[in-house]
C-alpha cells in the first residue's frame, strides 16, 4: 500500500534559506556540464568560487563593523606628504570604530595598513608579476586574502564597505572609483560614502572634479545631483566627517517588495518626516513617507529589528537625490536622551 503523498508532503522539513542556494550552486554546476563548457571556463568559474568561499570566511566574524576601502597609487614613496596622509587618514577613521581594507601592497595601501594598524585591517591582495607583494603590515594575518582575478576582489572591496576613499593614484585607483560611482549611482550597490582625498592645497581631484564637470555634467551625461555621490577634499577632518557622520542618523537600506525602508539609528520628528516628504516629493513614486517598525521580512537581522525605518516608494532612478535624502536626515537634531 503506497504512502499517502500528502502525508508524505507534510512530514518532509522545509529547506533552509543556505540549503536552497547550495542546491542552486550545485544545480548550476551540474549546467555547465550538461552545457558542454570548455575546461578553461570551469577552470574560471572554480577558481572564482573558491576565492569567494575563502573571502566570505575571513570576513564573516566581523560582518558587525562598519569597514572602509581605501585605493591609492602603490607606487607613492614613504615620506611623500601623500603616504602621510593615508596613514593619517587609516588611523583617525580607525579610532573612530572602522576597520580598514587596502589591497595589501605598498604605497598607498601600506600606508593605510600602518595607520589603521593590523588587528583593524584586512588585506586583499592580487597575485600579480610585480609590485603587489603583501606589506609587512599585513603579512601572514589571518584577514590578508589573495585574489587570482580582478573581478572577484573588486567585489569585496565594495561589498564588505560602508565607505571607500580614494587617494591621488593611476588607473586602478580611477578605475575603483568610478566604478563606486557606477554602482552606487545606478543602485546595484548600497548607498556609502564617497571620498576623494588629497593632500593640503593638492590639485590631484580638484582638476579631476573639473574634468568631471565640464566634460561629463556639462554634456548631460550625468545629472548635476550625481555629483553628491562623493566629495572631494584636501582635508583629514573633512574626510573623516564625511563618513562618520553619513551613519549619525542612517543606518542602512533595504527593499522590502516596492517599498524603500532606510533603517535609522533614531526616530525623525514627525513635522521633519512631513517637510521631508514634501521636498523630496520628485523621486517618491506615490504615497508619501512613513515611520514604522521592521518588517517581518526583516526577522533575519535580529540586531537592527529594534531601529525605526522610514519607508516610502523610492522610484529607483535618481540616486543623486536618493544621496541628498540621506544627508538631511543626518542633519536632524540630536534625539533627547
Amino acid at each position: 500500500m503506497s504512502a499517502n503523498p500528502e502525508a508524505k508532503e507534510a512530514a518532509t522539513p522545509p529547506l533552509k534559506p543556505t540549503q536552497r542556494y547550495i542546491d542552486d550552486i550545485v544545480a548550476t554546476a551540474q549546467l555547465l556540464l550538461a552545457d558542454g563548457t570548455s575546461v578553461g571556463d570551469l577552470k574560471i568559474a572554480s577558481a572564482a568560487i573558491r576565492e569567494m568561499r575563502q573571502a566570505f570566511k575571513v570576513f564573516a566574524p566581523y560582518r558587525q563593523v562598519r569597514k572602509v576601502s581605501t585605493f591609492g597609487s602603490a607606487r607613492t614613496r614613504e615620506g611623500d606628504p601623500t603616504f602621510r596622509l593615508a596613514e593619517q587618514f587609516a588611523r583617525r577613521i580607525a579610532d573612530a570604530g572602522f576597520m580598514v581594507i587596502t589591497g595589501a601592497g605598498g604605497g598607498i595601501m601600506e600606508a593605510c595598513q600602518r595607520g589603521a594598524g593590523r588587528e583593524r585591517s584586512f588585506g586583499i591582495n592580487i597575485q600579480l608579476p610585480f609590485e603587489q607583494h603583501a606589506n609587512p603590515h599585513i603579512q601572514g594575518d589571518p584577514k590578508l586574502v589573495a585574489f587570482k582575478y580582478f573581478f572577484t576582489r573588486k567585489l569585496f572591496f565594495l561589498k564588505e564597505a560602508h565607505a571607500v576613499v580614494l587617494f591621488p593614484g593611476g588607473f586602478g585607483t580611477h578605475d575603483e572609483g568610478f566604478e563606486t560611482l557606477t554602482l552606487i549611482q545606478t543602485g546595484k550597490s548600497s548607498m556609502i560614502p564617497l571620498v576623494l582625498l588629497d593632500r593640503p592645497r593638492g590639485t590631484y581631484w580638484k582638476t579631476w572634479q573639473r574634468y568631471v564637470e565640464e566634460h561629463i555634467l556639462r554634456r548631460d551625461m550625468i545629472s548635476k545631483e550625481d555629483l553628491a555621490l562623493y566629495k572631494v577634499t584636501d582635508n583629514v577632518d573633512q574626510a573623516v566627517e564625511e563618513i562618520t557622520g553619513f551613519y549619525r542618523v542612517y543606518h542602512s537600506a533595504r527593499y522590502v517588495r516596492d517599498s524603500l525602508a532606510l533603517r535609522l539609528n533614531c526616530p525623525l520628528p514627525e513635522p521633519l518626516v512631513a517637510a521631508l516628504a514634501e521636498e523630496f516629493g520628485d523621486i517618491i513614486e506615490q504615497g508619501g513617507m512613513t515611520q514604522r517598525r521592521a518588517f517581518p521580512v526583516e526577522r533575519n537581522e535580529p540586531e537592527i529589528l529594534h531601529l525605526p525605518r522610514l519607508v516610502f516608494r523610492f522610484d529607483r532612478i535618481h540616486h543623486g537625490r536618493l544621496r541628498l535624502l540621506i544627508d538631511r536626515i543626518n542633519q536632524a537634531p540630536e534625539p533627547p536622551p
